[in-house]
């Protein structure tokens, strides 16, 4: 494993407390950042913590992604705790389930944008002034090789990683030139809880996509992820990178 220097540096992972959020959260106190998880379980964020420990310095907050006070609120207990925050990860995310757009019910699709978009939106906005003012942030948005090419049957979870594409580049153009980098990886599927939600045909076919002929790894995602929160990735901004075995072609 390659070493990264995260020393000195606050890190906030949104979906810590498992999938590949709980492994973004591994990598980055190895590198030697303090990390604060944020997620909705109360119960799995504090198995995470006795499971992170004794790796370095880690905080959990509950909080709820979609509410602004909450997100607010969570911004201003992990200053608290560690003093700063200079990189942030929105790993948290839901799937939604499967089925075809007209018959999937509007309060599902809703909730996945308001999950997996607004969330993300809610968590930059709560962070990036902190990151203007201390002229130094990283973001890294957890998009989905389905925002590239839209999954059949997940209208609502493509829709929903799309617009966290838009979003990256929109802010990474906007902080540009205030020391803050915003980027986004797009994953295949990697086999983490997500896929409990997902039917079997689903999941085969996101398989069948895959040039590796594999899933993604959760530490192979880390990797990537964790490097762009450093200070090694000085240039890349408003960008995408893949993670998806092959299956990108854009």
């Amino acid at each position: 494993m390659n070493q990264l220097d995260l020393n000195n540096r606050v890190m906030v992972v949104t979906g810590g407390a498992r999938g590949l959020g709980y492994a973004v959260a591994q990598r980055a106190l190895r590198s030697g950042a303090a990390v604060s998880l944020w997620d909705i379980d109360t119960g799995r964020l504090e198995r995470a913590r006795a499971g992170l420990s004794e790796l370095g310095s880690v905080s959990v907050v509950t909080v709820e992604l979609t509410d602004e006070a909450s997100v607010e609120a969570a911004a201003r207990q992990t200053v608290k705790t560690h003093g700063a925050i200079h990189a942030l990860v929105n790993s948290a995310g839901i799937t939604g389930g499967n089925g075809l757009t007209w018959e999937l019910p509007v309060d599902v699709w809703r909730r996945v944008i308001e999950v997996n978009l607004i969330g993300s939106y809610l968590t930059c906005r709560a962070v990036v002034p902190g990151m203007i003012g201390q002229g130094y942030g990283r973001i890294v948005n957890i998009a989905s090789v389905a925002g590239k090419e839209g999954n059949p049957n997940a209208s609502h979870y493509s829709a929903s990683k799309a617009g966290l594409i838009g979003l990256t580049k929109s802010l990474g153009k906007e902080l540009a030139t205030k020391g803050v980098l915003v980027n986004a990886v797009t994953p295949a599927a990697a086999r983490t809880e997500i896929f409990d939600s997902m039917s079997q045909q689903h999941i085969d076919y996101m398989l069948a996509k895959i040039p590796m002929n594999r899933f993604l790894m959760p530490d192979e995602a880390a990797s990537m992820i964790v490097w762009l929160t450093t200070e090694d990735c000085a240039f890349s901004t408003g960008s995408v990178f893949d993670l998806s075995g092959g299956r990108a072609t854009y």
